[in-house]
């Protein structure tokens, strides 16, 4: 294996160990501090999917506009 799919490959293994271990510590939480963390991460989860969204639709209309402005001769 190349040095860029091992680390790649690391980097996942690390991400899922840090998703699943703040799963398991908030169970262990308060129940006031889990639901505030829980109300930010998906207040931003859906801020950044809108954002996401949003940026897609607006390339679409760009390249739309910049190929109906072709004429030919």
């Amino acid at each position: 294996m190349t040095n860029r799919k091992l680390s790649t490959r690391f980097r996942r293994f690390a991400a899922v160990l840090v998703v699943g271990g703040s799963v398991f510590q908030l169970g262990g939480c308060d129940p006031a501090v889990r639901s505030t963390i829980l109300s930010g991460l998906e207040s931003t989860t859906t801020s950044l999917t809108n954002t996401l969204i949003s940026a897609f639709f607006i390339s679409l209309e760009d390249d739309e506009a910049s190929s109906t402005s072709l004429t030919t001769t």
